[in-house]
Formats: structure tokens, C-alpha cells, sequence
């Protein structure tokens, strides 16, 4: 099974011409039993299957690889869950300098445990996104901010952007069905000191899934007030 995991990620990050470091395979498999084992105690993810996971997790991540220059850049991953996509990011290009956040105590153990199995040096953190943001520690004080979490990008943006330095960017990974959602989330983005500069639209290899990546880049800094507390972001999405 293993085998097919590793064949499919190989063959996927060829066709999305990215150079795997020589010892993806022991590590994207050592990720892939582990999560399986674990999910068992803990909601991680609701796929499952080695072709699923290597396609839809791990390629999925891989492809933000084509959108902006990772290499040795400070990366915050928002909402992290599993650890996608900022684990596989950093798998795949260990310049990169990662901090995994989640606000579920469990899924940061998982992370936590994960990181120490792989031999990955990760940053887990547990805490609330709305909350970080305002401290010191996190607040602008990342080149690359990513998330996949499900949150309209208005709101998903308020979220993320305070951690983004001036000059960096945000990277949300949203369905390719997403033209409205992205059109009704400018003014919001424009109010938290960003603009989006792109859409990256990729089919995930093996797949007939297309996948969007909206690049927002921070041009200014974002007003203290945000984030402000998740019920006002709900009541009132910017």
C-alpha cells in the first residue's frame, strides 16, 4: 500500500515539476501510517486510503509549491489540522521555517507527536487564530501564510492577514468554483492592509479536481483591531 502511496505523490510532483528531497519516500509513508493510526483516536480527516490521501492531502499541498517562492521563508499554516498543507511543504523544501497552529488541543499532540516521528523541526501550536494574531510572537511576523481551513475567505482572511509581515503573503486554498466568494471578500482584504494579486488554478495529478490557491499580498499593515473576536467575525464578516 505504501508503495502505491509513494508511486502516486513521485509521479504527481513530476508532473507539477517539483524535485522531491531524497528521503520523501521513508517520510511521507512514516506520515501517512501514522495518521491512519492516530485518526482512530482523534477526527483528523475524513479521507482515508493511501491513492486518497497521497492525492488529495499530499499533492494538494504540493502544488502551493508553484505559487510563490517558499525557500527559506518563515511560514505560518492557519488552522493546520493534519498538518496540511505546511507539513508536506516542509517535507518537500526543509528551508522552509514552519509553525503549525490549531485550536484543538488533540490535533496539535497528533502534530506534536508527528513532527518528532518524522524528524521534522516544526513550531505546534495550540491556540485560537483570533487570539495569536494579537500577540507579539506571531503578529506580522510571517513571509507566508497558508490555510485550507473551511471559512469563507472574508472571514478567513481577517484570521490570517495579521500574521502575514509587510510584503508577505496570504495563500488561501479555496475550490475553483470560488469567483463570487473571492469577488465578495476584496473590500474585506483591502480593509486588513492586503490585495489579492493572483489566482492559481491546478488540477491535482491523477485527479480531474481542480484546485484554486488565492494569493493575497500585504501591502500595509493591518489595523490593530484585527482580528477581532471569532461570535463579532461571525455576527459581522468584514
Amino acid at each position: 500500500m505504501n508503495d502505491t502511496l509513494f508511486s502516486i505523490i513521485e509521479s504527481g510532483a513530476r508532473e507539477l515539476e517539483i524535485n522531491l528531497p531524497p528521503n520523501a519516500k521513508a517520510v511521507f509513508e512514516a506520515y501517512y501510517d501514522f495518521l491512519i493510526e492516530y485518526k482512530q483516536i482523534v477526527n483528523l480527516t475524513a479521507i482515508s486510503g493511501a491513492q486518497e490521501v497521497a492525492r488529495l492531502h499530499f499533492l494538494d499541498s504540493l502544488a502551493l509549491l508553484k505559487t510563490v517562492n517558499f525557500t527559506n521563508m518563515s511560514v505560518i499554516d492557519v488552522g493546520t489540522g493534519a498538518g496540511f498543507p505546511g507539513l508536506p511543504l516542509k517535507i518537500t523544501n526543509p528551508s522552509i521555517n514552519l509553525t503549525l497552529l490549531d485550536a484543538t488541543g488533540k490535533r496539535v499532540i497528533f502534530l506534536s507527536e508527528l513532527c518528532k516521528l518524522l524528524e521534522v523541526n516544526a513550531k505546534c501550536i495550540n491556540a485560537r487564530a483570533e487570539e495569536a494574531a494579537h500577540l507579539p510572537e506571531f503578529r506580522e511576523q510571517y513571509d507566508i501564510v497558508v490555510s485550507r481551513a473551511v471559512a469563507r475567505l472574508n472571514t478567513l482572511s481577517e484570521l490570517c492577514l495579521p500574521f502575514a509581515k509587510l510584503g508577505g503573503a496570504f495563500i488561501a486554498m479555496k475550490s475553483i468554483d470560488s469567483d463570487e466568494e473571492v469577488d465578495e471578500a476584496k473590500n474585506a482584504i483591502a480593509a486588513l492592509g492586503a490585495k489579492i494579486t493572483a489566482n492559481y488554478d491546478y488540477i491535482i495529478p491523477g485527479t480531474d479536481i481542480t484546485h484554486r490557491a488565492v494569493i493575497v499580498s500585504k501591502i500595509s499593515e493591518t489595523p490593530e483591531n484585527y482580528p477581532r473576536r471569532f461570535a463579532k467575525i461571525q455576527k459581522a464578516p468584514l
